[in-house]
């Protein structure tokens, strides 16, 4: 099991930019999938972004329709980190983010692969 904490969201205005930083301990992520969710108040939790080794240190990336062009995810191993960089933010952005992993590293977008949650962080967007 892996330890995973969010950190970097909070209150900003619509066209700005977030990033969103993901650490995890206890296990060597590098190896792992880890994703970004978000769920909005009284929505369901979706997929936004994932990253997944595919040999040596080559990740792919994967992200929803809805964010392309705007959501980047990327990984600092020696910090056991991932990151989701957010820009020209918008009203339907807002919500709380997490980020999960999954020790099989299986190219998935599905909430209930992903054995490891954080606890969220809250992005909230104004305009």
């Amino acid at each position: 099991q892996v330890d995973l904490v969010e950190s970097g969201g909070g209150l900003v205005q619509a066209g700005d930019s977030l990033r969103l930083s993901c650490t995890g301990s206890g296990r060597d992520i590098s190896r792992y999938a880890v994703a970004w969710f978000r769920q909005a108040p009284g929505k369901e939790r979706d997929f936004v972004a994932r990253s997944r080794r595919i040999g040596g240190n080559v990740y792919s990336t994967d992200y929803a329709d809805d964010v392309k062009g705007r959501f980047a995810i990327s990984r600092e191993n020696r910090k056991n980190a991932v990151y989701l960089e957010i820009h020209s933010l918008n009203l339907e952005d807002t919500a709380v983010y997490y980020c999960a992993a999954d020790s099989g590293n299986r190219d998935t977008r599905l909430p209930s692969d992903y054995a490891d949650w954080g606890q969220g962080t809250q992005v909230t967007v104004s305009s």
